[in-house]
């Protein structure tokens, strides 16, 4: 393979995994916009180590969110 591809290749995979960590980002609740902001910026903004950062610590504090309809009330 060439040095050429093999560049390509990792700007591919570091740009898939930036894509995933904003779309997660987007997806949680932090508790405040400020924090989302933060996130989605540090993802955005700091190519290989702002994801890296966010799915080892970032991760874990945002919750899902979840639609009003999905909540059961027990009869």
């Amino acid at each position: 393979m060439s040095t050429t591809v093999i560049i390509i290749s990792i700007g591919i995979i570091f740009y898939l995994i930036a894509c995933l960590a904003i779309l997660d980002i987007a997806r949680k609740d932090f508790g405040s916009t400020g924090k989302k902001a933060l996130w989605g910026l540090t993802a955005a903004l700091i190519p290989f180590i702002g994801c890296v950062v966010y799915f080892a610590v970032g991760a874990r504090q945002g919750r899902k969110k979840t639609s009003p309809n999905t909540d059961v009330e027990s009869i």
